[in-house]
């Protein structure tokens, strides 16, 4: 009994335990500062924000935009590139040639002072096949960028969802331990006037006011939990830790989802990991096409227009101009692309069976979370039921403990049999949307 009010209390701390160090930094500060209206704030509302706050968002949408540069970028290389170019030499020591002239050696200086080029070159493919694959691959890099920010929004999503039901389940663990110490504190209220009038024993007051002393403290730690599974679905959000929020809603509110039949969730054509590896082996299968598109000849288009001149005091200008085909016929490279399309081949087999064992292991995850769901529908029945009666017990305790016809130990083991029951129900209540939540990741949904 003692392990499983432990679990209730504490699982929103388990949750925070990644901000515990920040909680110490700033907790004195956010309890003396509080906001005059807290934000409320439901989980469409936290999502929403979420998916506009979240720094883990935010990077997943700057990748796609880098991405789609790069592959604007991949384009150029269909264009023309032209270039300009000049250059300026002078002549410091004229080079001297020495020539025979009638037997008699004459020296020549050869060269100008003055040396000026300048020159405009334009070149551009014309053939070139595994260039034109390569832009697929680029086009196909966009496709992958946004399956990761996709994917990281389901998980941004998942994580969300169980912060916020960590909070609520805090929360109903909090009431119930505050309900739990209010009847201990009018228990022995009680207990202590029927002693006043001899209608009781000192042993029963003091087992009153012992159970009393032993619930106050379960409420301070679970007024703390709720405390930290608030940062933790606060740190998700991506919002500052100093923002007052107020969680609306109760774990009573998802009874009904829970509790309508349900067919079995198995479809995996928007898994983002199986996503993800599909568009991997396509990229394979291009890049295999674009190796062996090596092996036929290019050709490229170049012009060149110069104008130099040359000059001691006076330069005489000369233009001059090219056009000129470039063919490139592959011939033998000692087999280098060959096995190159062999490497690649053998890593597309690796990838069909990564992708194998990816589904499979997935399947049996659905399959896990469907019948974590089923028990969790099995347990809320079962302790919707005991509440009931637990309830009633407790009541009629409490009736008796007043005409004295109970003793303490009796009540107080109503007591925790009550209280037992309601933490039960919220705990089935909370695994089943938790692992909801972590269903609806597995298949791919966004919402």
């Amino acid at each position: 009994m003692k392990k499983l009010i432990f679990n209730i209390i504490t699982i929103a701390a388990l949750f925070a335990a990644p901000l515990f160090g920040i909680a110490q930094e700033e907790g004195s500060a956010l309890i003396q500062t509080q906001a005059p209206q807290p934000l409320q704030l439901t989980l469409d509302q936290a999502l929403e924000i979420a998916l506009s706050e979240n720094n883990t968002i935010k990077i997943a949408d700057m990748t796609v935009e880098k991405t789609g540069y790069a592959k604007k970028g991949s384009y150029a290389t269909l264009y023309p590139n032209i270039s300009i170019s000049g250059s300026y030499q002078r002549t410091l020591q004229k080079q001297v040639m020495v020539m025979d002239m009638g037997g008699q050696p004459m020296e020549i200086k050869v060269g100008r002072d003055n040396n000026i080029s300048t020159s405009a070159t334009a070149s551009m493919p014309l053939v070139n096949a595994s260039l034109w694959e390569s832009l697929k691959l680029s086009g196909m890099d966009v496709e992958m960028a946004v399956e990761q920010a996709r994917s990281s929004k389901i998980a941004m999503v998942k994580q969300v969802k169980q912060a916020f039901y960590a909070v609520l389940l805090a929360q109903e663990a909090y009431n119930v331990m505050n309900q739990v110490y209010e009847n201990a504190q009018k228990n022995f209220e009680k207990a202590d006037q029927r002693f006043n009038v001899g209608k009781a024993s000192e042993v029963e007051r003091l087992r009153a006011q012992v159970t009393m002393l032993n619930a106050e403290p379960n409420v301070s730690s679970a007024e703390n939990a709720v405390l930290l599974a608030t940062w933790q679905l606060k740190a998700v959000m991506g919002i500052d830790l100093g923002t007052e929020v107020e969680v609306v809603g109760n774990l009573n509110d998802y009874t009904d989802m829970m509790l309508t039949p349900y067919a079995s969730e198995d479809d995996l054509s928007k898994n983002s990991s199986l996503m993800q590896l599909d568009i991997q082996d396509r990229m394979l299968e291009s890049t295999i096409r674009m190796q062996k598109k090596q092996y036929i000849p290019t050709l490229a288009a170049s012009i060149n227009y110069n104008y130099s001149a040359m000059g001691d005091d006076e330069l005489r200008w000369f233009p001059s101009s090219t056009a000129a085909l470039s063919l490139s016929i592959p011939v033998f490279d000692g087999l280098q692309k060959h096995y190159t399309i062999k490497q690649t081949k053998v890593t597309r087999n690796m990838l069909a069976l990564q992708r194998e064992d990816t589904e499979r292991n997935l399947r049996i995850a659905i399959r896990n979370f469907n019948d974590q769901m089923a028990l969790c529908v099995k347990n809320y029945e079962a302790a919707n039921a005991t509440v009931g009666i637990a309830q009633k017990s407790y009541d009629i305790s409490e009736k008796m403990f007043e005409v004295g016809k109970a003793t303490q130990v009796e009540l107080n083991d109503a007591q925790v049999s009550l209280m037992q029951a309601q933490l039960t129900q919220a705990q089935a209540v909370y695994d089943f949307m938790v692992t909801k939540a972590s269903l609806d990741e597995l298949i791919g949904k966004e919402e």
